[in-house]
């Protein structure tokens, strides 16, 4: 598609986006990594080999592990609900799932310390059962989870609207059970999109600080997170552990823009040749 415009125009505007994406993206990064290295690998290594790290490393992946197998199923349920059938609340459903999107972090941390705290809604009954939730693995899963469930869905929704139903109906015709339909039409009709959505998951389940940062409690070597590690860390001017610590981020981020493109290019790919 030509365009009108003069090339001076054209070479300010890529000039400018690629000087916005030096300042904003790429100089913060490459600092991270700097900064981390600043004492050599040795001290590198040495941060990240603190008890306290590979506590912190553990307990994100553990979360992870287990809000973004949760989300997944919620995302696929829900997509698949919304784009194959019309029923009376749909509205409202697509409404509570972008839910998290317009809720502060924090917020959503202060909801589920209101319900499960120990001056709780339900803290008296979960104190006598001797169930700890906040302060504690659960209530940073049931944090995550939170804020990281309309990722899956998002990204589904649009692209099971617009492939339609025309295959699931013809699987049926031809005798297929609802769940041999799923895992032999569906399913490979939707699975880069849902690669896509369930690296974004990933990436922001690793990377949540707000929410977690209000039910965890900052129990060094228990409750702490990445996110939260490299805070304390930072406020303690241990600068290159701190950096050590975010640079485990900085590389999944940088491996989930890799992985994130090409699921993208398939997901979009996918997306055109449903559409009519």
């Amino acid at each position: 598609m030509s365009t009108t415009e003069a090339p001076w125009v054209r070479r300010l505007l890529i000039g400018l986006a690629l000087a916005f994406l030096l300042l904003f993206l790429l100089l913060p990064l490459a600092a991270v990594f700097t900064e981390a290295l600043r004492q050599g690998w040795g001290a590198y290594l040495a941060g990240l080999a603190e008890p306290d790290a590979w506590s912190a490393i553990r307990l994100t992946l553990l979360t992870a592990v287990i809000a973004v197998p949760l989300n997944l199923v919620f995302g696929v349920a829900a997509a698949w609900c919304i784009a194959k059938f019309e029923f009376r609340g749909k509205a409202f459903l697509i409404t509570l799932i972008d839910l998290p999107f317009s809720i502060s972090p924090v917020v959503a941390g202060l909801m589920y310390v209101l319900v499960f705290g120990a001056n709780g809604w339900l803290g008296p009954w979960l104190a006598a059962h001797d169930i700890k939730i906040i302060f504690a693995v659960p209530g940073i899963v049931l944090a995550t989870v939170f804020v990281t469930f309309p990722f899956i869905a998002r990204e589904l929704i649009p692209l099971m609207q617009a492939q339609g139903q025309d295959e699931e109906q013809a699987a049926t015709v031809l005798g297929a059970s609802g769940w041999q339909t799923f895992w032999h039409v569906t399913l490979p009709n939707i699975k880069w999109g849902l690669l896509y959505g369930v690296i974004l998951c990933n990436a922001r389940a690793m990377g949540e600080f707000g929410a977690v940062s209000v039910v965890s409690g900052h129990i060094r070597g228990q409750t702490n997170t990445i996110p939260l590690h490299v805070e304390i860390l930072y406020n303690e001017y241990q600068s290159v552990a701190a950096f050590a610590a975010a640079s485990l981020l900085a590389l999944l981020a940088l491996v989930t823009l890799a992985i994130k493109t090409v699921a993208e290019h398939h997901s979009a790919q996918q997306l055109r040749q449903s559409t009519p």
